[in-house]
């Protein structure tokens, strides 16, 4: 028996692109698109600080696919979760050709109007799941001056509260 092993991906970046969606001859939505992640760092001789972007293709299914495809837009912020693939196949002329890609499991969107919404590929989605709506929304935290940091502080930390309060009260579809 062979021994344990792992293969986990977990990434936070900026989308490429928008999220190009098809269907397999099955009937089954793919989603395809790529996202950007930054590693800065400073050189060890003093130098000046370094920027190194790498850029991840990632593949959604089934569900997830067709949020990814409703809701995720180019420039967006994404938490994506899930396993590193090889696909192998000849082209057109032949050759063989390979890639590497992210098959995608669970995804955070983060930052934005649309920040912290969550999906993944194993929960059970309905189109008929109803719909959370703002009004359950928290009153705000009084502050001391309009337009401060402490207010936009404020802001999202109710939002966050109320996107807690919601996921626990509906059952959101995605």
């Amino acid at each position: 028996m062979a021994g344990r092993s792992l293969n986990k991906v977990m990434l936070i970046g900026n989308l490429t692109r928008d999220p190009v969606m098809r269907y397999t001859p099955n009937n089954t939505a793919v989603a395809n698109f790529s996202i950007a992640t930054n590693r800065v760092w400073s050189p060890t001789d003093g130098g000046d600080k370094r920027e190194e972007v790498e850029y991840h293709n990632i593949v959604a299914w089934s569900k997830l696919a067709e949020i990814c495809n409703q809701y995720v837009h180019k420039g967006d912020k994404l938490y994506v979760e899930g396993r590193l693939q090889t696909r192998e196949w000849e082209n057109k002329e032949g050759q063989k050709q390979r890639t590497t890609e992210v098959v995608m499991e669970n995804m955070v969107m983060l930052g934005g109007a649309r920040g912290g919404v969550s999906a993944s590929a194993n929960e059970d989605v309905s189109a008929q799941a109803p719909v959370a709506k703002p009004a359950a929304r928290k009153p705000k935290k009084a502050t001391k001056a309009a337009g401060s940091d402490q207010d936009a502080e404020a802001s999202v930390s109710d939002d966050v509260a109320a996107v807690e309060d919601l996921a626990d009260e509906v059952d959101i579809p995605f």
